[in-house]
């Protein structure tokens, strides 16, 4: 509990100025250029909401948790060639949270500085023997470890980023779950008052829910996080608490979550009831292509460098198991009303 951080890349680091304010695309909006195409057909920034106090502002402590010895188990994976940190500047400016900013990812950090963290709980419950509501000590109190994982969005950006937290397995294990269970749904806050995206964004079917198979969910991968860069959360991560599954894209990776439900039947998704969009299992993979972006080159957030989209993300030696008819050729785009697994 007590080691410090050590990278290769110091949490201190500022994205060099030429960089970080004056690149073309990436700076004016922190979301243009590949970033641009909207996650949906509907886009509309949040109501007026105060900014946080900074970009890196954050929202609790827990001196006792943080930082968090890493797991040298856990890297960048063989396949991603570069290895260093994307500066925690970069990883905090340019979010994908539609709760805060909806239609689009961007500078979330602007707009949800009244989003309050704590307190914080977490329902437990469903097809399971021990059902339970977890607070923010309950959270805390899980054994924490770093892992370095590879991030990559659906609108093809990228990034390494130290999450810290504990594998979603030991909470399940905890919780329980009965013969019936078969998958585990995730649901992130609603708050009208302090997420401006809910009002802005009514045609959306909120709350945010996400769901996985519960054998994708008690993989060594899958992570419960409370940290990153070495603290815990910021608000724009998905604070207090979210989901990490480094092998799909970055939507099924649910922020801010107030409820974990283990269930019987395949549960519907946020984006599964939008036109045009990947289904349920949404795992990262170049071979099929999204009707709005091909998947094969996926560009860094920082520096907008190409780079060729590894099948889940990298980590084929983790997964690929549980996906047996994952296509391993080129698929054609999705027509009219088709949805992908």
């Amino acid at each position: 509990m007590g080691h410090k951080f050590t990278a290769k890349v110091p949490y201190q680091r500022i994205t060099p100025p030429e960089i970080f304010f004056n690149r073309r695309k990436f700076l004016s909006a922190f979301g243009l250029g590949i970033l641009a195409a909207p996650m949906a057909t509907c886009s509309s920034a949040g109501a007026a909401q105060r900014p946080q106090d900074s970009l890196i502002d954050v929202p609790l402590q827990r001196p006792d948790v943080f930082p968090t010895m890493r797991n040298a188990a856990y890297e960048i994976p063989t396949a991603i060639e570069r290895k260093d940190l994307v500066a925690r500047e970069v990883a905090g400016s340019h979010n994908n949270f539609y709760e805060f900013l909806s239609g689009r990812g961007g500078p979330v950090w602007q707009f949800c500085g009244d989003f309050t963290v704590e307190p914080w709980s977490v329902e437990v419950s469903g097809e399971c023997n021990n059902p339970m509501t977890l607070d923010l000590d309950d959270l805390f109190n899980f054994e924490h470890e770093e892992r370095i994982y590879h991030f990559r969005c659906v609108e093809r950006w990228a990034m390494n980023v130290p999450w810290s937290g504990f594998p979603l397995s030991k909470l399940i294990e905890r919780a329980d779950p009965n013969g019936q269970a078969r998958y585990v749904k995730f649901t992130t806050a609603a708050v009208g008052a302090e997420m401006p995206g809910l009002t802005s964004s009514p045609w959306y079917p909120w709350p945010y829910q996400e769901a996985l198979r519960l054998d994708e969910a008690m993989n060594e991968l899958a992570m419960v996080v409370t940290g990153v860069y070495g603290e815990p959360l910021l608000r724009q991560h998905g604070s207090p608490v979210r989901i990490i599954v480094p092998w799909k894209y970055g939507y099924k990776n649910p922020k801010s979550i107030v409820k974990i439900e283990f269930v019987r039947n395949e549960p519907r998704t946020f984006w599964q009831v939008q036109p045009h969009e990947y289904g349920f299992l949404s795992n990262i993979n170049p071979n099929i292509p999204h009707p709005r972006w091909a998947q094969n080159i996926s560009f860094w957030l920082d520096t907008e460098e190409p780079f060729e989209t590894p099948i889940f993300n990298g980590y084929d030696q983790f997964v690929a198991n549980l996906y047996p008819d994952e296509p391993r050729t080129r698929q054609r785009p999705l027509r009219q009303g088709e949805i992908a697994r």
